[in-house]
C-alpha cells in the first residue's frame, strides 16, 4: 500500500476523540416566528362563537369566557394562522361531521415549513455564519458527537387542524381553542463555539426524559376525518407538580451539582397558568423566577413544542436587561417541557460568562 502521507491514529479511542467535540452543545442563536393574525383573548368567545355560527349555546359560550378571562387564563393574545377569510372558504372545519382532515393537512403542509423558514432565518442571522455551514438537523448528541456539526432544530405548531366547532362538544373537549396558539421557533447549536463569529448563549450540561406511570390519558389528540380533538385532564397540574421535583434532583444529583431552586434560572414550558402556579409553590419558587415562561404564556398563548423556544429567548432579554443595570445572574439554570404520556423533559443549562444575551 503507498502511504498516506501522515501517521494513522494509534488506537480506535484516539480516532472516536478526534471525531468529537471537546466541549458541550451549545445554543449559538435563537429565532421565534408567528403567523400575522393577533387575536385578543377577551375577545376570543366572541369571535369563535361568531365565525362557528354557534352564539345560540349561550350557556357554553359564558363559560368559556370565564375561562378566557385574562387574569385566569394568564393569557392577553394569541397569534393565530386560521383566520376568519380562511374559515369563510372552508366551512367544513366548523361542522364536526364533516371530513375536513385532508383540506387540513394541506393547508398546514404549506403554512407549517413557511413559519419554520421563518424562524430559522433569525436563528441564523443571529448565529452569524452561512446557512450553507448547517450540518445537520436535529441536536444534543449530534453537536458533542461530530466535531464541528452545526445543527439547526426547527418547530412549527399550526392549530388549524384541530380548529372546529362547539357544537355537540363540551368544554373539556373545546377548552383547546382557549390556549393553544401558533408559532415556530429555531435554534443553533454546536459545540466548541468558533471566536469571535459564534457566540454562545446556553451550554446543554444535562438532557433526560420521564414519563410519569398511569398518566397516558391525561393529554390525548385523537385524529380522525373531522380533523383532531384535544383532550387536557384538569389533573395535569397537579401531576406534574407533584413530580418535577424529583425529575431536577436526579439530574442535578447525576451531574454531581448540588442547587437551591431559587437559585438557578428557569425556562419552562408554560402549558398553562395552573401549570406554572403549581412549578412555583412545589419548588417554592421567588416571585419572577418564572417571569419569561408567563410572558411568553401572555403574549402568545402555549404553542405546544414551540414554546419553550420563545420563553429561552426571553430570557436572555431579562438576562441581558440585568446585566446591563449591573444586576447578578445566576450562571446555572433549567429548561424543562411537558408532553403527552404525560412526559417531562429537563435540559441542565450552564450560561458561559461572555453570553451574547440581547440577540436581535
Amino acid at each position: 500500500m503507498g502511504s498516506m502521507g501522515r501517521a494513522l491514529p494509534a488506537t480506535v479511542d484516539e480516532i472516536r476523540r478526534a471525531q468529537r467535540a471537546d466541549g458541550p452543545a451549545t445554543v449559538l442563536g435563537i429565532g421565534t416566528a408567528n403567523p400575522p393574525t393577533c387575536m385578543a383573548q377577551d375577545d376570543y368567545p366572541d369571535y369563535y362563537f361568531r365565525v362557528t355560527n354557534s352564539e345560540h349555546l349561550t350557556d357554553l359560550k359564558a363559560k368559556l369566557t370565564r375561562i378566557c378571562n385574562n387574569k385566569k387564563s394568564g393569557i392577553r393574545q394569541r397569534y393565530l394562522h386560521l383566520d376568519e377569510e380562511l374559515l369563510a372558504a372552508n366551512p367544513d372545519f366548523i361542522d364536526r361531521t364533516r371530513s375536513s382532515l385532508d383540506a387540513r393537512v394541506e393547508m398546514a403542509s404549506a403554512a407549517v415549513p413557511e413559519l419554520a423558514a421563518a424562524a430559522a432565518a433569525k436563528a441564523i442571522a443571529e448565529w452569524g455564519r452561512p446557512a450553507t455551514d448547517i450540518t445537520h438537523l436535529l441536536a444534543k448528541e449530534l453537536a458533542e458527537n461530530n466535531r464541528g456539526a452545526r445543527v439547526l432544530v426547527a418547530c412549527s405548531e399550526i392549530t388549524l387542524i384541530a380548529f372546529y366547532g362547539p357544537e355537540g362538544g363540551c368544554v373539556d373537549n373545546i377548552i383547546g381553542q382557549t390556549l393553544f396558539g401558533d408559532g415556530a421557533g429555531a435554534v443553533i447549536v454546536g459545540a466548541d463555539p468558533v471566536a469571535p463569529v459564534e457566540r454562545p448563549l446556553f451550554e446543554m450540561a444535562f438532557a433526560s426524559q420521564t414519563t410519569i406511570p398511569e398518566t397516558e390519558d391525561a393529554i390525548s389528540m385523537q385524529i380522525s376525518k373531522c380533523g383532531m380533538e384535544y383532550h387536557l385532564s384538569s389533573q395535569v397540574p397537579r401531576l406534574l407538580g407533584c413530580n418535577v421535583e424529583r425529575c431536577l434532583v436526579d439530574a442535578f444529583r447525576t451531574l454531581g451539582i448540588s442547587a437551591a431552586w431559587n437559585d438557578l434560572f428557569w425556562a419552562i414550558h408554560p402549558g398553562g397558568r395552573a401549570i406554572l402556579d403549581n412549578i412555583d409553590e412545589v419548588l417554592g419558587l421567588e416571585d419572577g423566577k418564572l417571569a419569561a415562561s408567563r410572558r411568553v404564556l401572555s403574549e402568545f398563548g402555549n404553542m405546544s413544542g414551540t414554546t419553550v423556544i420563545f420563553v429561552l429567548d426571553e430570557l436572555r432579554r431579562r438576562r441581558a436587561a440585568a446585566a446591563k443595570q449591573g444586576g447578578e445572574t445566576p450562571e446555572w439554570g433549567v429548561m424543562m417541557a411537558f408532553g403527552p404520556g404525560i412526559t417531562i423533559e429537563t435540559m441542565v443549562l450552564h450560561a458561559p460568562s461572555n453570553l451574547n444575551l440581547e440577540g436581535n
